[in-house]
């Protein structure tokens, strides 16, 4: 399955000017909100909004499919993205080494 340029955004934990946000955990404070608890009574993310780790960094991967199916999160995510200055890029991998959401 082919995926669209931008169909995968990464939101990093480091602001535009080099810093970083606090609490440290707000990526998991966020992930956890979308998640439901399993019948094995694990926690599983949401597909289309998980923690990761890239290049070292951990990063919030937010689908754009999630702009459609609850327009009111997406919104959320990227309003507190750009409100605390975040970066964020879009995953343009198309290999194995792409982000799977």
């Amino acid at each position: 399955m082919s995926r669209k340029e931008e169909d995968i955004l990464v939101i990093h934990s480091a602001r535009e000017d080099g810093g970083r946000l606090r609490p440290s955990d707000w990526i998991e404070r966020i992930s956890s909100t979308l998640a439901r608890f399993e019948a094995d009574h694990r926690l599983r993310y949401a597909r289309s909004v998980q923690p990761c780790m890239v290049a070292g960094e951990k990063c919030l991967v937010v689908a754009r499919g999630l702009a459609e199916s609850n327009p009111g999160a997406y919104e959320f995510i990227m309003n507190f993205a750009h409100s605390n200055k975040l970066k964020i890029q879009a995953d343009r991998r198309y290999d194995e080494r792409a982000l799977q959401v």
